[in-house]
């Protein structure tokens, strides 16, 4: 029973001398990493703008909980590989495949597959909240904004990803706000006081979504926001 036991243990190789220290502490932060990986994914991807927008959409259209957030955060995860596919291919190619195959270490693989990360959001961030938070965090900018760390381009990316989806969802709110002044005034006209003005905008809005195709359009519009900045597709 003993023999059984273990021949059927887990050993995991570490090596032995002066880098078991480092290979332990490497183990380490590639856990925490893998830990963290959802919030990575919010923070260094397109995921922001779009479950923003799709968020405010749904309050456009005067609908609570319709799609559900488990919708939204779904539509928003696919859209958002679309756009994240070539910049993630870049980066495992760069970083991740050399470290599989043992030709780079963990620290050169983290660095150089963050660089197509980089990349993609120096593409979408607004100069100004770059140096913002280069203001902020104390270093002297550089002459290259590619040799700015993470800690500073990632929340620069964030804020002008919101921005942004606020700027989007403006422009989403409009059409829909002209369908609700138009229904309140026409029910004032006709005295009807003590009908709220959104039970009956309600349907307009939602046949008016339908009919200008809404959800392709938005979806399109989006996905495609990120190509021209990126100066793909």
């Amino acid at each position: 029973q003993q023999a059984a036991q273990s021949g059927s243990a887990l050993n995991i190789d570490l090596g032995s001398g002066a880098g078991l220290t480092q290979r332990v502490v490497q183990l380490v932060g590639l856990m925490t990493v893998l830990s963290l990986a959802p919030s990575i994914v919010i923070m260094t991807t397109s995921f922001v703008r779009i479950i923003v927008v799709l968020s405010l959409l749904r309050t456009a259209l005067g609908l609570q909980q319709s799609p559900p957030n488990a919708v939204l955060v779904s539509l928003s995860l696919f859209l958002s590989a679309i756009v994240m596919a070539p910049t993630w291919q870049d980066a495992y190619d760069s970083g991740i495949r050399p470290l599989m195959d043992q030709q780079i270490e963990l620290p050169q693989a983290f660095d150089q597959a963050s660089e197509p990360v980089k990349t993609f959001m120096l593409a979408q961030v607004d100069r100004g909240d770059l140096a913002l938070f280069t203001r902020l965090s104390k270093i002297e900018a550089p002459q290259n904004v590619q040799d700015l760390p993470l800690r500073v381009v990632t929340p620069a990316f964030m804020i002008s990803e919101l921005k942004k989806a606020f700027t989007i969802g403006f422009l989403l709110f409009v059409p829909f706000l002209v369908i609700d002044l138009v229904v309140a005034s026409v029910l004032m006209s006709m005295g009807m006081m003590m009908l709220p003005p959104v039970v009956v905008s309600l349907p307009f809005k939602l046949i008016f979504f339908v009919l200008v195709d809404g959800w392709r359009l938005v979806a399109g519009s989006l996905v495609e926001s990120f190509q021209r900045a990126s100066g793909t597709g």
